[in-house]
């Protein structure tokens, strides 16, 4: 299985700290010990899920090295929808004309992209489809609670697209040498960590202390598992993508593997926490950058719980 493009879409609407000092008293000094958060992303008013989605593909499209319409199977990924019937995937295949395709949308929480990815790869080796499109987008703000100083100023809004092949098209492919994922509802805090209840309070982290934990757990252990299997070393490692959630994560990831904190691929400072998105727009950043030969890990924790990490190599 290969990746023939990655792209993405950030809003151009920046909130800073300073934000949500009137909001709930968080104070900028406060934000950026607790998450490592100095801005995020917020949509405008005419953008939601869909859009920036599609925002997503367009950035990348001139790109693409075979036409839109060849793609077989578009995979929609978002836990923040415009609309629960007719999804981002099917608005991605009305938007471009994707007759004959498969299509649908999952999600995994912040887990999402690589659960994607994953099922991509089966629907290949069930020679059921050729050509992915994986759409990976949320709107956070649309359920944020601003009053709320646990996690209101954690959240960002951000969408990707991934487009994967069977077979390789160019040389500039990256071919993906591993992908696995887990779910874990049956630890911690379980379904209960991370929570989006659009009529009870909208998205929040009960237990931050929980997710914490798991979180630098499992993206640790996948990231060495999915080497290991694919026999690489994580000396070799050239880009670390962890999920951004919170940089005291990463780091406490990058220690745990030993792994220099330089070759990690971070946007959240900026960004905020783009959920499942954050992890798909981190390897659009590095896409076109990465050398022949050189290894990526994309590694995930999600809300539910969740993890899964992908290897590739240019």
């Amino acid at each position: 299985m290969y990746i023939n493009l990655a792209s993405h879409y950030i809003p151009s609407n920046i909130i800073p700290n300073s934000y949500f000092f009137d909001k709930n008293g968080m104070d900028d000094e406060t934000i950026v010990r607790k998450s490592g958060i100095k801005n995020r992303r917020r949509t405008s008013a005419n953008e939601n899920v869909n859009t920036m989605a599609i925002s997503a593909i367009e950035n990348g499209l001139n790109n693409l090295p075979y036409n839109i319409t060849e793609v077989d199977l578009i995979i929609g990924a978002t836990y923040s929808p415009y609309d629960t019937v007719g999804t981002l995937a099917h608005v991605v295949q009305q938007k471009y004309g994707i007759s004959g395709a498969i299509v649908f949308s999952v999600s995994s929480a912040c887990s999402s992209f690589v659960n994607a990815i994953e099922i991509a790869e089966g629907y290949f080796a069930m020679g059921k489809a050729k050509k992915a499109l994986i759409v990976t987008s949320e709107h956070n703000w649309a359920y944020l609670n601003e009053s709320d100083p646990i996690s209101a100023h954690l959240w960002g809004d951000g969408a990707s697209a991934v487009f994967l092949s069977s077979q390789r098209v160019t040389d500039k492919d990256h071919e993906v040498l591993g992908v696995n994922t887990e779910g874990h509802a049956t630890i911690g805090r379980g379904p209960n960590g991370v929570c989006l209840k659009p009529f009870d309070g909208g998205i929040s982290m009960p237990d931050g202390r929980d997710v914490f934990y798991n979180a630098i757990k499992y993206m640790s252990e996948k990231t060495e598992s999915i080497l290991e299997k694919s026999g690489c070393k994580l000396a070799d490692l050239n880009y670390l993508i962890p999920h951004q959630a919170n940089m005291r994560i990463i780091n406490k990831v990058a220690e745990t593997l030993n792994f220099p904190i330089e070759k990690v691929v971070i946007n959240m400072i900026e960004f905020g926490n783009t959920g499942s998105a954050s992890s798909s727009i981190g390897y659009s950043q590095v896409f076109g950058s990465m050398q022949k030969g050189e290894l990526a890990v994309v590694t995930v924790f999600g809300g539910g719980y969740s993890s899964g990490a992908m290897l590739v190599r240019v």
